[in-house]
């Protein structure tokens, strides 16, 4: 897996504060997308054990809530396997912080990953430049949805993050 940075601090992407993996790949092409220089799978560098040790570094802040899995495209094919080793790695070293993931992915077609019940909240779908609206909360166009995982899985249906 590759990655282009790790905020630190972070406000925008989730509940909290948060850190952020900006993970390389994507495949979905979104007009207007706000990160497209994450969309090259062989983009940015590799994810290796100092990327590992800065992000497990951020999340042992006790003011940090969470991480929140973003890119490019966090569940893109090539991502999979490796992200899915990593959520697990951070929900077990650190189970109180809460896992968010952006993708453009629709929930019918990612929750049933291994990984999944993990993670808190998914951000579902991609990005419609024509349902773009600034006023909504973590999210960028109004087709996009933020799903709390753990109620979804548990109820069989999506269950939106209050």
């Amino acid at each position: 897996m590759r990655y282009h940075n790790i905020t630190k601090d972070d406000m925008l992407n989730g509940d909290g504060l948060r850190t952020v993996l900006w993970v390389a790949g994507c495949s979905h092409g979104c007009k207007n997308c706000h990160n497209p220089i994450t969309w090259d799978i062989c983009g940015g560098i590799p994810f290796d054990d100092a990327a590992r040790e800065e992000l497990f570094a951020e999340l042992s802040q006790p003011y940090i809530s969470g991480v929140t899995m973003s890119g490019g495209d966090p569940l893109h094919m090539a991502n999979r396997d490796e992200i899915g080793a990593l959520i697990k790695e951070i929900h077990e070293t650190f189970p109180d912080k809460n896992i968010w993931i952006y993708t453009g992915y629709l929930w019918e077609e990612v929750k049933d990953l291994p990984f999944m019940p993990l993670a808190d909240v998914l951000v579902d779908g991609p990005f419609i430049e024509e349902q773009k609206d600034t006023a909504l909360h973590w999210k960028g166009s109004a087709n996009q949805r933020v799903i709390d995982v753990k109620r979804s899985l548990a109820e069989g249906r999506v269950v939106l993050h209050a």
